[in-house]
């Protein structure tokens, strides 16, 4: 194998730097995937930013929002050499007792690429090839064209990794059905496509987030109406919630909040919000703290669940309705050359960037 070339962190709180990879031969259970795009997510500025540590020791390439083409395969995996793939976020082994528990989320031994091993902010990464999702009719080249969604290529798939898929399965595992009512806290990354994928199922989606920009856009991701929570108590958000209800025939009760901002304020709102019967899935991540009262819980016979990632076999749905432009990511990414990585970073860290930034080598 080849050596290759990426950015890799050093130290908590600089930015990455070059470097250059030697691996060694593949496994048998491994592949070499030519990196189309990397995603840059909120996690990395966590590595990168806010003292949280990867778990494997620095220096470390991140990134784990990867799209790319197998370059070279494994005896394992030799039928997927050429085939242009979405890397899911998080890869389980599928062979300890959780996975074969169907618990794929929580298992032990699972590789997230640039936090467990090498990531995608780099020419080429090594990864399992379990779990690769192939793209149906995808191009080895990364700028050809992908189904029939106008400019979509195989560098935008990267978005689907985990900015898609986590919003995906956070919905899926809500059970929000046609008809019902959906709260998004935090419309940029994850939170813009959960309130797509929310409108594609036929909900009622009401988007809240501190950035004007984002609620001005609110229509792109299907939100019927979108509030700002910036000085309001979440009673006043939860009337004005219930009014849009009214207004669209949703129940007053069974709400979905899907909490993605990731901030403490967030998930205060989001657990203000509740209902009788609702459900709170949290997608956001933050070191701070959240004082609440659990009893709320009870009170309403309502639920609240974590969600880390997305499981591996939910991909290739995904991905169908993305080529099928029901999920639309080139509207809301933005492709950048992998060498302007340290000015990417910072504009994401600072809020600069309005769309998901694809790093492209």
């Amino acid at each position: 194998m080849t050596a290759f070339t990426g950015f890799a962190l050093y130290e908590q709180g600089a930015l990455p730097r070059p470097i250059r990879r030697s691996p060694p031969p593949l496994d048998d259970d491994q592949v070499l995937v030519r990196v189309a795009g990397c995603g840059i997510c909120h996690t990395d500025l966590g590595f990168i930013y806010r003292g949280i540590r990867t778990r494997h020791a620095l220096p470390l390439i991140l990134g784990h929002e990867i799209s790319g083409v197998v370059e070279e395969a494994g005896a394992g995996f030799a039928h997927l050499a050429g085939t242009p793939v979405v890397v899911p976020a998080v890869l389980p082994c599928n062979q300890c007792d959780d996975c074969r528990a169907g618990q794929t989320m929580i298992c032990t031994q699972q590789i997230m690429p640039g936090n467990d091993a090498d990531g995608g902010f780099a020419t080429h990464v090594v990864l399992p090839g379990a779990g690769l999702c192939p793209i149906p009719g995808g191009s080895a080249d990364p700028d050809a064209s992908l189904g029939d969604v106008p400019g979509l290529t195989l560098r935008h798939m990267a978005v689907v990794a985990d900015a898609v898929a986590t919003a995906y399965q956070a919905v899926e595992r809500s059970g929000l059905g046609p008809g019902e009512l959906v709260v998004v806290m935090g419309l940029g990354g994850a939170g813009g496509f959960a309130a797509q994928i929310a409108a594609d199922r036929g909900a009622v989606v009401v988007g809240l987030d501190v950035d004007p920009d984002r609620l001005a856009a609110g229509d792109q991701f299907g939100c019927r109406n979108t509030l700002s929570p910036l000085g309001r108590h979440p009673r006043e958000i939860r009337a004005l919630v219930r009014d849009v209800a009214k207004e669209f025939g949703a129940p007053l009760t069974r709400w979905t909040i899907i909490e993605c901002s990731g901030t403490a304020a967030g998930q205060q709102t989001a657990f203000g919000l509740l209902v009788p019967g609702a459900t709170l899935m949290l997608v956001g991540y933050t070191l701070e703290k959240v004082e609440l009262r659990l009893s709320n819980l009870m009170a309403f016979d309502a639920r609240a669940l974590g969600n880390w990632g997305c499981d591996p076999a939910l991909y290739p749905a995904i991905v169908d309705l993305v080529l099928q432009g029901r999920i639309a990511l080139v509207p809301h990414s933005e492709i950048r050359p992998l060498n302007e990585i340290g000015s990417a970073l910072e504009d994401v860290h600072h809020g600069r960037a309005q769309r998901r930034i694809v790093l492209a080598p």
